[in-house]
């Protein structure tokens, strides 16, 4: 009888709590109702490719290599794949990715996504609304705004929500129904996303470059418990977690290995080299050589002709990977030396 009493004590200390809980019916002296928990700091959010990315930006800036103008269009969500509660399945801002992922290879960058500021600014500077601090009108001159030599377009075109799953259950007890018995539960799934670019010359509009990438991720569940009879009282305990993969982070993830081999095929080197002969302190590595890089900028086909940008290099899972990849784990751990 003393067991079901502490039970009860307890379960009525957590009422208490949850009491203690509750948000008050009217605001405090700093006009919250409560103060908001966490607060984590902001970091960066790099992928497994963004070091490589750095690497190519570097080597270019050593050797003085300069991209063409590059705009970066409408990366869509074609997968179609939405919910009533959740929305979108996939982000929708794959081409702000892009962008991000263009400006740490140290590509030259054209604003095509969103005009609007700049378009309304010109309409009200043509019609002599804006001046400056000195109050003489804004002059509008042709061939101001420079242009893009290719622009990139294409979209996320895939997303299989269960590739493959697998788990187990076990449950263990004694025949007796008032002995303990313990549950225990294992869960794994897998899905994929999948994207579709191409590199388009812009005045010619004839395709330049395709790169066509997909990324497995992954999901695991795992929770456990125990159930048993204590004297008049019944215990029900158990405990798991759930952990997925983010998807979003995996969609950038695919856009930055893409725009490094892209970005690669523009500077006519290979990213795999830049990251050796790149120091991210200054100079270069390794007495200064140089990779076999053309200094080309002229993307003539699709896929590239280039032997340091061909579909077989493309195609190797370790390049470009931060942890796979031996070029990149050498710069960093020469970054840190």
């Amino acid at each position: 009888m003393t067991k079901t009493k502490i039970l009860m004590a307890t379960l009525a200390s957590a009422l208490a709590l949850t009491g203690c809980a509750t948000t008050a019916r009217t605001g405090g002296s700093d006009g919250l109702y409560a103060q908001p928990i966490g607060g984590a700091p902001v970091t960066a959010n790099p992928t497994p490719y963004s070091e490589a990315l750095v690497c190519l930006a570097n080597y270019a800036r050593e050797h003085n290599l300069q991209s063409p103008r590059i705009a970066v269009g409408r990366l869509s969500d074609y997968t179609g794949r939405s919910s009533l509660e959740g929305g979108a399945a996939i982000t929708q801002g794959a081409s702000l990715m892009a962008i991000s992922a263009f400006a740490k290879a140290g590509v030259r960058l054209v604003e095509r996504f969103d005009t609007s500021v700049s378009e309304l600014e010109l309409r009200y500077a043509n019609n002599s609304l804006i001046g400056d601090d000195n109050g003489q009108q804004r002059q509008i001159h042709a061939a101001s705004l420079p242009g893009s030599d290719y622009h990139l377009v294409g979209g996320i075109t895939e997303l299989n929500y269960n590739i493959r799953s697998n788990g187990v259950d076990v449950l263990a007890g004694d025949r007796i129904d008032s002995d303990p018995t313990g549950l225990f539960s294992r869960r794994a799934w897998v899905m994929n996303i999948g994207l579709d670019l191409r590199l388009n010359e812009t005045r010619t509009m004839e395709t330049v470059d395709v790169i066509s990438y997909q990324k497995q991720i992954i999901g695991r569940e795992i929770s456990a418990g125990v159930f048993a009879f204590w004297d008049e009282a019944v215990i029900d305990i158990s405990g798991g977690g759930r952990s997925l993969e983010p998807v979003q982070l995996a969609v950038r993830s695919v856009i930055e290995r893409a725009v490094l081999e892209i970005s690669a095929q523009l500077y006519g080197v290979d990213p795999a080299a830049a990251c050796v002969y790149s120091d991210p302190i200054g100079g270069s590595m390794n007495g200064g050589g140089h990779t076999n890089f053309t200094g080309g900028v002229n993307a003539t086909s699709t896929y590239g002709s280039r032997e340091t940008s061909n579909v077989q290099a493309r195609q190797t899972v370790d390049r470009g990977h931060d942890r796979r990849d031996e070029h990149v784990r050498s710069y960093l751990r020469g970054r840190y030396d």
